[in-house]
């Protein structure tokens, strides 16, 4: 029987997360039961629905009855978030039918080829080079999720370097993640905390380029250590096993030069070149801004396409690669909707606010260090339950801020906190998006994606803790 082409989702990885996620469902459910409810009023600041940190008031319980926690996955769908998330559901779904078809038609193992051949020699330079992109995409533009088209191209090139789908994963949305967190100009972290906390746009540079430099440290060692592992022992890959077939399938990839296909070839450089200029100029074009990801994900089916059809791929077989890369993709978008469920239900039982409100009583009377690191591990937290780091900004900064100020934090070391734990979180949690579409791409199960990135967790936190006590010494500033 023929292999099916792009990526398709293990029954073992869907099971695994399924039930992961089914436990918070379950505990998010409970949560609207005996956390009492309450809310924060909200007033309208430079167009933003910002919180009134003192106006927090308790209201009457609005449990969700226990069907509902169940129903919740279907009710997102016309609920607040909809449009985001029939959004994200049609990104995967292109994403996953350009590359099949890429697959299909051999376009990819022969430009994989002649990334081999030129590269193959020196693939550890390789590695950190394409590493530091994309770190560098996330810390000054803030692309995140905009890359994910990107994700299955750096995993094939994995295969073709002789390592495994976590390498892949690591030096591409792994890398953006981690440049995302150490953010120097992120507009949706760094930007909107800065404007809500009164502080002038993207000021403090100075302190996080350092910053940035030794979490890039830490990321390359961490990559380059693991890939070295698999080079030494095949056998010692987390994935071992599970991805043989697709290790086989880029075992001994050679680049084809007939004219098709370097046409072809040509032709994809070409799309990936306006991916890339999409992600840069969202950061300061705010209809790409706003619609960078439909457009992203557009744009790589037409280049998967167009790369098929001028490979000279017939009708038949594009078609046929289109619906295997849909139907390998298409068990990620319960996965999914369950996972923007939790959100629904928390908010729906009114207890988001009550429990920020709770937690901001813990930072009187500590010391600044005690308060800095609690408003790190509070962002952390809240992450379960919301990832959009701009909505999370709009609601804890306005909250902490001047609890932040009592306690002795400055503005730039409270932002600076926020922004650790809004970021290093969104690739450890199985309610991200993000995680849930990278890993199923990759057919990785959640449980291989920790036992592979709990040891990055392991150096990153230290470090970030260790920069945040710096901050404090140095009173970090300019407020």
């Amino acid at each position: 029987m023929d292999e099916k082409a792009g990526a398709q989702i293990s029954q073992k990885a869907f099971i695994q997360t399924f039930i992961i996620l089914l436990l918070i469902i379950t505990l998010a459910g409970i949560l609207t039961r005996v956390v009492p409810a309450g809310s924060y009023d909200r007033v309208m600041q430079n167009g933003q629905s910002v919180i009134n940190p003192t106006s927090y008031h308790t209201i009457s319980q609005t449990p969700l009855p226990i069907w509902r926690w169940f129903t919740a996955p279907i009710e997102v769908l016309w609920g607040p978030d909809s449009l985001i998330i029939i959004t994200i559901i049609l990104f995967i779904l292109l994403v996953s039918g350009g590359f099949a078809v890429m697959d299909k038609s051999g376009i990819l193992k022969a430009v994989l080829g002649k990334v081999v051949s030129k590269f193959g020699s020196r693939k550890y330079l390789l590695l950190v080079v394409i590493t530091l992109v994309f770190m560098l995409l996330g810390a000054f533009f803030g692309i995140f999720e905009e890359v994910v088209p990107l994700v299955p191209l750096m995993i094939a090139l994995s295969y073709s370097m002789g390592w495994d789908a976590l390498v892949g994963l690591g030096m591409s949305i792994l890398a953006t993640n981690m440049g995302f967190s150490a953010a120097i100009t992120n507009p949706f972290t760094i930007g909107v905390a800065q404007k809500l906390a009164g502080l002038p746009l993207f000021s403090g540079a100075w302190f996080r380029i350092p910053i940035f430099i030794v979490i890039y440290g830490i990321t390359v060692f961490f990559l380059v250590s693991y890939a070295r592992k698999i080079d030494r022992k095949p056998e010692a890959s987390y994935c071992y096993g599970d991805d043989q077939r697709e290790r086989e399938r880029y075992k001994s990839v050679s680049f084809e030069s007939s004219a098709n296909l370097s046409r072809a070839g040509i032709f994809l450089g070409v799309i990936v070149g306006l991916i890339v200029l999409v992600l840069v100029s969202s950061s300061s074009i705010p209809f790409l801004s706003s619609y960078s990801l439909p457009i992203v994900g557009l744009l790589f089916f037409i280049g998967g396409l167009g790369a098929g059809w001028i490979s000279g791929a017939n009708g038949k077989l594009i078609g046929q690669g289109l619906l295997e890369g849909v139907g390998g993709m298409a068990p990620g978008i319960p996965l999914l909707l369950m996972a923007a469920s939790i959100k629904l239900i928390i908010t729906n039982g009114n207890v988001m606010d009550t429990i920020l409100h709770s937690s901001s009583g813990f930072l009187q009377n500590e010391s600044p260090l005690a308060s800095v690191l609690i408003i790190y591990a509070l962002a952390l937290v809240i992450e379960l339950l919301i990832s959009s780091g701009s909505a999370k900004a709009l609601l804890m900064i306005p909250i902490l801020l001047p609890m932040a100020q009592i306690a002795g934090v400055t503005n730039q070391l409270l932002v600076t906190a926020y922004c650790f734990g809004d970021g290093f979180s969104n690739l450890a949690y199985p309610t991200n998006a993000v995680l849930l579409i990278s890993i199923g791409l990759a057919s990785i199960s959640y449980g291989k994606w920790i036992k592979f990135t709990w040891k990055l967790w392991a150096m990153v936190i230290p470090a970030t803790v260790f920069f945040l006590w710096l901050g404090i010494l140095i009173k970090f500033g300019p407020f």
